[in-house]
């Protein structure tokens, strides 16, 4: 372990005080926020000592040389399958290449007739360009593409012929956001689209571009300025409401999934697609809607009203109904309905049993179909219709890398694919066991444990616990290759399925968000304690790792409890929780969060909100932070006040570390980009955890 002291660099207080319900907030480093001279200084200098540190341990460069030889290694992967006409549409992730290509294929049966359709590589060499997201035109000839560069998730949409990957219409910028998103339904005769688009710069001020997300029609070959708005001003709240549109099989409907904010509050609007037609209100907000398919001539609803493990509701659209007309063709159960997908004959619903899926398959009036046989411990990831007939969907484990499975309506069983992930690197020596702590209040919370077949419980492995907890996402099985190198070397990686996931369902959900999301830090302090207490590892040998929404969990965690492990990487994280909702994004997680114009919310925000918990004289273990500087969900200065605040109280000699990354919130990272930010964090963790690296 690296133990030279680093150079100092000086930070100005500034004191700022703020007056939240009479109680006075004073905080030092608030000029970081600045898109000033002095603290773009501040943040390259505290950069350069990041990446100088880390690029000096002996490991540096056997750890990068092994990232990048797993994370390169030529494989493919199969990502976001669609289908348009008798063509399927699918990203495919292909190394060395720097970001995914989408590739069209007449069949999935082989791959022979497969053909590029976008190339960002060609398009940006420099690898910073990628795909936000595709819809295929109903008859399959034309492509309608969001991209966007350096992680700004700011897309801008362009039309190609799939045929021969050209471009054929004008390019309409603004239609994509970092956490409103953006989506695409095409009308049937595929002359046009419903699509959605954020305020052009200039009409509002610079911080509202990205609200105010509303549905726009255009006709190829128009002149995008002489688009129509076609749905706005009859939303929840019309400020962050986030949609997704999608279109009927039959070419008779089109449907608005819009959101409120990052809540998990929905409402349903829907119309057809004949000219003159209007849109109309088909769930509000209290019929707790939070997903919707097309299936034949029927709309099928996954409701949380009155089931918080989710029902299946079935309707039948026309120019009157609403949810009220439904009926329930698949009730409520003990396991939580996670997605459903619907063709003219078949629904397949997608459980989820605490982190790893099931799939259960029913014909429209809900009688049971055979069930789908699924390996132990799995996730189903991307179930999804494909036309009319076929419904699609991926399946991993931890160990075991993606593949694809189709089912028709009229095949008795799903059959596989030819769109297997390819790749050199394997977990065959890696295992999984799955065990339990004890929360703060008696609740049970699953841990994942991967490790190499025989590594020893004795207190001796270095150990990373990773959480999330937040928006019901869950941390299902999946393969990462980023981390065999961790694991190759006798390490182990405990992954936390705590509350605030959706897990076990909405009520999982709910028991950490808002005013009760200590229970999320509450439950990560109780698996770190039960890896202590089972001999997986020691204090000085367990790592703590959470971005985003994690990045905010191990922030609280560890200023709640800095004895607890002996390093920390906190990466794109939300860290001054009173000054959330403040940022360009803030307002979308005010639903997940709280607002503190509430007291009581104000009060929950200030007890756990990291940067305003660090308290001077506390020995702190080593952070590494990391953030990208065109982050468009959650602010880079929450990193760097936290960076500032914890070099100047901490009385340890661990390092306070902040790495920045010339790009945004992870999304559309260039290859490279990957491998040095992989390289970095487990640097750092094998020089803090006193693991032995063997190379």
């Amino acid at each position: 372990m690296s133990r030279e002291p680093l150079p100092a660099i000086e930070t100005p207080r500034e004191p700022v005080t703020t007056t939240y319900h009479g109680e006075d907030v004073t905080e030092d480093y608030r000029w970081l926020e600045e898109h000033s001279e002095r603290t773009r200084e501040w943040t390259a200098a505290q950069d350069s000592r990041a990446r100088t540190h880390l690029e000096s341990l002996p490991i540096h460069e056997h750890v990068r040389s092994r990232v990048e030889q797993v994370l390169k290694a030529e494989s493919t992967t199969y990502a976001r399958l669609t289908r348009g006409g008798s063509s399927y549409f699918a990203l495919k992730t292909q190394p060395p290449l720097q970001q995914p290509l989408l590739v069209t294929l007449a069949t999935l049966d082989d791959l022979d007739g497969e053909r590029v359709v976008v190339d960002p590589n060609a398009l940006d060499q420099s690898g910073a360009t990628t795909i936000d997201w595709y819809v295929a035109s109903p008859d399959g000839a034309h492509v309608a593409v969001s991209l966007s560069s350096n992680g700004t998730e700011d897309g801008t949409l362009h039309v190609y012929r799939s045929a021969t990957g050209q471009l054929c219409d004008t390019a309409i910028p603004h239609v994509n956001s970092g956490t409103a998103g953006g989506s695409l339904a095409w009308r049937h005769d595929a002359q046009g689209f419903w699509y959605t688009r954020h305020p052009a710069p200039g009409t509002v001020p610079d911080e509202d571009l990205g609200f105010d997300q509303d549905v726009w029609f255009h006709r190829l070959g128009s002149n995008p300025s002489d688009d129509e708005r076609d749905l706005s001003g009859v939303f929840a709240d019309s400020r962050i409401t986030e949609n997704f549109l999608s279109s009927s099989a039959d070419g008779q409907w089109v449907m608005d999934h819009a959101q409120k904010g990052d809540g998990g509050e929905w409402q349903l609007f829907a119309r057809r697609q004949v000219e003159g037609s209007r849109w109309r209100l088909v769930a509000d907000i209290e019929d707790r809607c939070i997903r919707a398919v097309f299936g034949g001539a029927s709309l099928f609803l996954l409701s949380l009203k009155d089931a918080p493990h989710g029902q299946v509701l079935r309707m039948d659209l026309g120019d009157d109904e609403g949810v009220g007309d439904a009926r329930v063709v698949v009730p409520t159960g003990p396991v939580t309905i996670e997605e459903i997908a619907a063709t003219t004959g078949r629904l397949w619903v997608v459980d989820i049993v605490g982190g790893p899926s099931a799939i259960r398959c029913f014909d429209h009036d809900g009688t049971a179909l055979p069930e789908v046989d699924l390996p132990p411990t799995c996730s189903v990831e991307s179930m999804t219709g494909l036309g009319s007939d076929q419904a699609g969907w991926a399946v991993e484990t931890f160990v075991s890398p993606r593949r694809w499975w189709v089912q028709g309506d009229l095949d008795p069983e799903p059959r596989p694919t030819a769109l297997d992930t390819v790749t050199p690197v394997h977990f065959t020596d890696i295992e999984v066991e799955r065990v339990f702590a004890t929360s703060r209040d008696g609740t049970r919370v699953p841990i994942n444990l991967l490790s190499r077949k025989g590594t020893p419980r004795d207190g001796t492995a270095p150990t990373v616990l990773y959480g999330y907890g937040g928006y019901a996402i869950s941390l299902k099985p999946w393969f990462d290759p980023s981390w065999l190198p961790w694991l190759e070397q006798g390490c182990v990686l405990a992954i936390a399925n705590i509350r605030g996931g959706g897990e076990y369902g909405q009520e999982w959900h709910h028991a950490g968000r808002l005013a009760t999301k200590q229970n999320c830090f509450d439950d990560f302090i109780a698996c770190a304690d039960h890896l202590v207490e089972t001999r997986v590892t020691t204090r000085d040998r367990l790592g703590l790792l959470g971005g985003s929404n994690g990045g905010l969990l191990v922030g609280a965690v560890l200023t709640q409890r800095p004895d607890l492990a002996a390093a920390v990487v906190c990466a794109v994280p939300v860290l001054d929780a009173l000054r959330s909702e403040l940022s360009a994004n803030g307002a979308f997680n005010v639903t997940e969060f709280g607002s503190v114009s509430d007291p009581a919310m104000f009060r929950a925000l200030r007890a756990y909100s990291p940067y305003h918990n660090v308290e001077d004289g506390t020995p702190y273990p080593a952070v590494l932070f990391t953030a990208g500087e065109f982050d468009p969900r959650v602010p880079p200065h929450d990193a760097k006040k936290m960076t500032a605040r914890l070099q100047e109280a901490t009385s340890s000699d661990q390092p306070i570390l902040l790495r920045m990354e010339h790009g945004g919130h992870g999304i559309g990272q260039s290859l490279d980009q990957q491998v040095g930010e992989v390289a970095a964090y487990l640097t750092f963790l094998f020089d803090r955890l006193g693991a032995t690296y063997r190379a």
